[in-house]
């Protein structure tokens, strides 16, 4: 019920929380800049010494070390895993995560642009630093390795990096613009056959062959695939299947993926996959190793109200407007999306030339575009966690 008379007050007391929240957006924006060449020298030295999953010292260390130079609670290593980090500034009511990742690729270096996504969520924990208590925030900044291979986040999620957050973020570098990112949810399955040796001519009959397993198991997987939906997703590689033609091979391996648009979906998908393989088993009378090497990656769910305040905030950037893609990739901060409002917009880099897992992303992420990215990343990010804040105050207020 309003109380006559006050209306005209909590007008001009909206109109004055606006102004000041409008004028701490400026100054974050401006720490921001004042950290400039800091945060693009942390980029550009992650991108010169690129490290893979859960061999990430390095770049782990230069992040947690610029942000203890500002002020941060830095915990590092954390949550269990040695290349993880935890860095903490405020003491607000609001909990705003932001994920740095800052794994290579193997052989192709930062062919994904991590060193940026590092970067950027160093300059946003930075450019909200000396406002956060204001601001009503606890700014937690996770270090998150291994999304290339490992789902890092998902690990952290279950050691309890996350609990009490109230919005998570991050951002990527990408060939276009895209507010609602949308992923696949993602599986991994290491299979293992093993058979029996014999002579391929003079007592075949005693041999059981594990690379014909494989053989069968991959027709299989063919067949099963003119019956699978649109946007379900089998693939994989075969990484051994015996070493000479004149012994029938007792061992052979292989590695697979399974994508599918949502982790219900996956779940099936994944039974159908490892019926195959035993199939094969089955047929050539070998035995059948089927391994999850990792934690699955679920599908990524933007938060509306999340992804309403970036958007606003890209376009007081100057950010291009926001294109419209179906799900194209997969990450670990979809399993955190599963349990903490999240957004992960992509930032454009290469203007469509060249995209992530490509040789030329690795020049592209330390071009002129891509650190205007990280700038435009980090202030984005820390306006997204200003605006969130002061809702969610006034929200409160106004129950």
């Amino acid at each position: 019920m309003t109380v006559p008379g006050t209306e005209h007050a909590a007008a001009q007391d909206g109109e004055v929380a606006d102004e000041r929240l409008g004028a701490l957006k400026a100054a974050v924006r401006n720490t921001v800049t004042i950290h400039a060449e800091a945060l693009l020298d942390l980029s550009r030295r992650i991108h010169a010494d690129p490290e893979t999953a859960f061999e990430e010292h390095r770049s782990a260390a230069l992040c947690a070390e610029l942000l203890a130079a500002h002020g941060f609670d830095v915990t590092a290593p954390a949550h269990g895993l040695e290349t993880a980090f935890r860095a903490t500034i405020g003491s607000g009511p609001v909990t705003v995560a932001i994920a740095c990742e800052y794994d290579a690729l193997p052989g192709l270096g930062h062919a994904c642009g991590h060193n940026l996504i590092a970067a950027a969520g160093v300059g946003s924990a930075l450019g909200l630093a000396p406002y956060a208590d204001e601001l009503g925030l606890t700014v937690r900044v996770i270090g998150t390795p291994a999304e290339e291979r490992g789902a890092g986040k998902a690990l952290l999620l279950e050691a309890g990096a996350f609990d009490g957050v109230d919005a998570a973020m991050m951002v990527h570098p990408c060939p276009f613009e895209l507010a609602d990112f949308r992923s696949f949810a993602l599986g991994t399955l290491d299979v293992t056959y093993t058979g029996r040796s014999a002579h391929p001519s003079l007592n075949p009959h005693e041999g059981r062959n594990a690379a014909d397993a494989l053989t069968v198991a991959q027709v299989a997987l063919g067949l099963l695939r003119q019956q699978l939906p649109p946007q379900w997703r089998v693939h994989g590689i075969t990484t051994a299947a015996g070493t000479s033609p004149n012994a029938i091979p007792d061992r052979a391996t292989a590695t697979y993926e399974i994508r599918a648009l949502a982790a219900e979906d996956l779940r099936e998908l994944r039974q159908r996959v490892e019926d195959c393989f035993r199939a094969g088993a089955l047929a050539t009378g070998c035995e059948v190793t089927l391994d999850q090497p990792e934690p699955d990656y679920l599908d990524f769910r933007g938060d509306a109200e999340l992804l309403r305040i970036w958007t606003a905030n890209a376009r007081t950037l100057g950010r291009a407007e926001s294109v419209e893609r179906p799900p194209f990739a997969c990450t670990d901060m979809g399993n955190v999306s599963h349990v903490v409002p999240s957004i992960h917009p992509v930032l454009d880099i290469s203007g469509g030339a060249c995209g992530p897992h490509e040789p030329e992303f690795v020049a592209a992420a330390v071009s002129s575009a891509a650190e205007q990215a990280l700038l435009d990343g980090a202030v984005g990010m820390a306006w997204t966690a200003a605006d969130f804040a002061a809702a969610r105050k006034a929200a409160a207020e106004s129950a």
